[in-house]
């Protein structure tokens, strides 16, 4: 099947944004209720349910030719409904913010007959090789940090997820000093409270999504790591991968290299 009649479904927010940003906004026929950005191209493409809930039946009534899913977003079950009537599922995992190369050539191959593709796709790798290159040549006051991407439990997020090395590229190591694995609850551990690592955390991060944290949340948050300094960040500029990791590269030299 050629792109120019591809029909495509998104089920990861990133990826949906990384599809308008190649030009594939038209080709757009189902995506999740997450698929927000950008407002104005996902606005009329209808919605098929969240990241871990999808609508199935939904799904195959608009008939999509190109399925996107991400390891960590989507369930292993659904990727196996899916083939069962889509043409071609294509499955993303990146865990760093190189990985963002690759999966710009992975889209650009996958479409490769769609006109402009393959020319935004060459800008876009050239935008976030600079900016990798940016903070590569920085120097960075290393920083222990505590990323909050949930309350009740507090959780956060172990150092082979994208996220942790998103900020790693300034310098800032999360904590615990633990790896997650491949898939699955490990990559995003629940903090245990009283533990002697919090001890010696520089800075807890308070995510904004998925929970939505805010300044109710800091005094709480302070509490978990008392010698830290606790301060909000954009959770969609850290962990929100393709076109977005321009962006959040940008956003996290600000971070890193403000008081």
């Amino acid at each position: 099947m050629s792109a120019e009649s591809a029909r495509i479904a998104s089920l990861v927010p990133s990826l949906t944004e990384l599809l308008v940003a190649l030009g594939l906004g038209p080709r757009l026929v189902a995506r999740t209720g997450f698929c927000v950005h950008p407002a104005d191209a996902v606005a009329s493409v209808p919605k098929v349910g969240g990241t871990k809930d999808v609508n199935l039946a939904k799904l195959r009534r608009l008939a999509p030719s190109h399925v996107l899913l991400n390891i960590d977003e989507n369930r292993r079950e659904t990727a196996d409904a899916l083939s069962a009537f889509v043409p071609h599922v294509i499955v993303t995992h990146p865990c760093g913010p190189r990985d963002n190369l690759e999966l710009i050539d992975q889209l650009a191959h996958a479409f490769a007959d769609e006109p402009g593709v393959a020319e935004r796709a060459a800008a876009l790798r050239a935008e976030l090789t600079q900016e990798l290159g940016l903070c590569a040549a920085g120097h960075w006051e290393p920083q222990r940090v505590l990323y909050l991407i949930w309350r009740d439990p507090w959780m956060t997020v172990a150092r082979d997820t994208y996220i942790a090395r998103m900020l790693a590229t300034v310098g800032w190591q999360t904590q615990p000093p633990i790896a997650g694995g491949p898939c699955g609850a490990s990559r995003y551990p629940v903090v245990a409270m009283g533990a002697p690592w919090l001890a010696g955390v520089d800075r807890v991060l308070l995510s904004s999504e998925p929970y939505c944290f805010d300044a109710a949340h800091f005094a709480e948050a302070q509490a978990l790591c008392p010698g830290a300094r606790v301060q909000p960040v954009d959770g969609e500029l850290i962990s929100w991968y393709g076109p977005r990791a321009v962006a959040g590269l940008r956003y996290l030299r600000a971070l890193a290299g403000s008081p």
